[in-house]
């Protein structure tokens, strides 16, 4: 398969040029040198090419061999990918640790897929059959969770001469033979496809059904949509890592692909040792079964860093393309686009703002647009959701990564310092965030959770962005100068953000809501504001709304009510309804 095309002239470490070359193309997976390290051209001119390589090129000298693969830098398909743990370029993980020890030595070669494992294959489609790119030709039981699909490769058609029988089968066993225009091609369970090359699809679809996460801040005030693509931007310590782990453990994606793209070890190993201990809320499972992790920590190479986000995208796209609703937790794109600055460093080419490629926005541009919802080859509908976390050097959101992220996604998940300080988790703004699927999605909320959905969620945004005015009064010359209308208006802010957005991810009822409770509790809220403005027009004092026994509960609310037990929220807004109509009827005489 391989064949030398050349020797290496140059090491700049990860980047090294070759000369000689006698046959070559762009973006071709290469091999260098004894140790045989993977590596993709990157630059052609002339009889010399440039290769970033994924491995460690310490000891590497001019004078190696260049050995070309004539294809692309590609990933494994098939079942056994859930479960997994990967680095950059998919190499496995645990089974490297286990015929290798702790690190991973250069020019190592493992399957990125077991071989040696069997399968329980189920046919679907039977010998004659006209069979199209995409199709799905049997099944296969990949986790308790998860059917498998095993589809014709998408650039395949024609007619099934052979189909294998039901039984247990290795991935490379041939399943069916189909007999095209160009020969017969013999289909395994297994197949291979470019990472820097998005699978096609029959057409794209309106992304107007939302990602539930569970998360109140996210679900009511800065929803995504499933096929969406949000970004997390915030500096150290904001809790990007948190928000994306409570967003691939509770939200209603089929499958999760998590890229810990150059992120500190440390972070890395916590996602390693928890997930594999997590249980999924929906089936009561591991929630691995439907869990793929890349690991490529900041001390491994950088070019499998740059790789990485591709590597996930298209295993998320192989899924989805299965008709499943995929998420994508990046964490981080920055470090990524680091990546790309380095290697931009090394090949020497013109830097541009902060020393960034000049094709940085490109590059972001690919990997978010490969985000959506989609009617798959096969007819099915299936979906790619993006949560790229951006770490902007000391949480300064106008630096060229978070900036040009903000151009190709909906929605934006500013995390503030301050609120991070004062331990409010998730530590999502709710001023610089902000969300532009909420009218795509508006209507699936109406039709299948509450109607006053739009109502409630516009009106509190509007009493939070009055609130924000108000608090640069009160820092002058205090609230007591303030009129009772607008206090109750700080009260009002006070009470949502401590009993609705404000969520612990330590606390078996608070970690999770519904979106139905999201809704009641939501409501219960602002009818305290609204009966509560009545009772201080007709005359009742801020001090007596305080003293009303009713808004202890409604701050204890999200403890004390589980999702289970949404009856209690509507006896505590009937509760909330007769104190404040009494209140109101006192005053109404005077």
């Amino acid at each position: 398969m391989y064949e030398v095309i050349g020797q290496v002239s140059r090491v700049l470490g990860p980047v090294i040029h070759a000369k000689g070359i006698t046959k070559a193309q762009m973006l071709e997976l290469v091999e260098v040198g004894e140790d045989r390290l993977i590596g993709e051209i990157v630059r052609l001119q002339g009889n010399e090419i440039t290769v970033q390589v994924y491995e460690d090129t310490t000891g590497l000298a001019p004078g190696a061999k260049v050995y070309g693969s004539g294809m692309p830098l590609s990933v494994e398909l098939g079942p056994g990918l859930l479960s997994s743990i990967y680095d950059g370029v998919q190499r496995p993980l645990e089974v490297i640790k286990a015929q290798s020890g702790q690190y991973i030595h250069r020019g190592v070669r493992i399957p990125s897929i077991d071989r040696q494992k069997k399968w329980s294959f189920t046919p679907v489609a039977r010998a004659g059959d006209r069979i199209e790119p995409g199709q799905v030709l049997g099944t296969v039981q990949e986790t308790e969770q998860v059917i498998h699909k095993i589809m014709a490769p998408p650039n395949i058609s024609g007619e099934i001469k052979t189909m294998i029988t039901e039984g247990e089968y290795t991935v490379e066993t041939t399943i069916a033979v189909i007999k095209a225009a160009s020969g017969e091609n013999e289909i395994s369970m297994i197949q291979r496809w470019p990472v820097r090359q998005g699978r096609p699809i029959q057409e794209r679809l309106p992304s107007d059904i939302p990602l539930i996460t569970g998360q109140r801040v996210i679900d009511t005030l800065f929803p995504v949509a499933k096929g969406g693509a949000v970004a997390v931007p915030g500096g150290f310590g904001t809790g990007k890592t948190m928000v994306e782990h409570q967003v691939a453990k509770w939200s209603d994606a089929d499958v999760v692909v998590y890229i810990g793209c150059g992120e500190r070890g440390n972070e890395i190993t916590d996602v390693l040792q928890e997930f594999p201990k997590l249980t999924d809320p929906r089936s009561g499972r591991p929630l691995m079964e439907r869990t793929i992790l890349i690991a490529n920590t900041s001390n491994m190479p950088v070019a499998a860093r740059e790789a990485s986000i591709y590597t996930g995208i298209t295993m998320a796209e192989y899924y989805r393309d299965q008709g499943f609703h995929v998420a994508i937790m990046a964490d981080s794109s920055s470090r990524w686009a680091e990546a790309l600055r380095e290697l931009s460093g090394r090949m020497e080419e013109m830097p541009a703002e902060e020393g960034f490629p000049a094709y940085l926005p490109t590059r972001l541009a690919e990997f978010y647009e490969r985000a959506g919802m989609v009617k798959t080859l096969s007819g099915e509908t299936g979906s790619v959701t993006i949560v790229g976390a951006v770490s902007p050097p000391g949480g300064d959101f106008s630096e060229p990564v978070t900036q040009h992220t903000k151009r190709f996604v909906r929605a934006f998940w500013a995390l503030d310092r301050d609120l991070a300080n004062a331990r409010h988790y998730p530590a999502i703004s709710w001023l610089d965030s902000y969300s532009e699927y909420v009218q795509d999605i508006t209507p699936w909320w109406t039709e299948n959770v509450d109607s006053e959905w739009p109502e409630l969620r516009r009106e509190i945004l509007d009493l939070l962005q009055r609130e924000e005015r108000l608090q640069q009064v009160v820092k002058l010359v205090g609230a007591d100068v303030l009129p009772d209308s607008q206090r109750l208006i700080l009260d009002v802010c006070d009470l949502f953000k401590n009993a609705f957005l404000q969520q612990s991810a330590f606390d078996q009822i608070d970690t999770y809501a519904t979106v139905q409770r999201q809704v009641k509790m939501l409501k219960i809220i602002v009818t305290y504001y609204r009966l509560g403005a009545e009772a201080i027009q007709q005359g009742a004092t801020l001090m007596k709304l305080r003293r009303l026994r009713v808004l202890s509960e409604l701050s204890k609310m999200k403890f004390s009510i589980a999702n289970d037990e949404a009856d209690k929220l509507d006896t505590l807004q009937q509760r909330l309804e007769r104190e404040m109509r009494r209140l109101g009827e006192i005053y109404a005489g005077f």
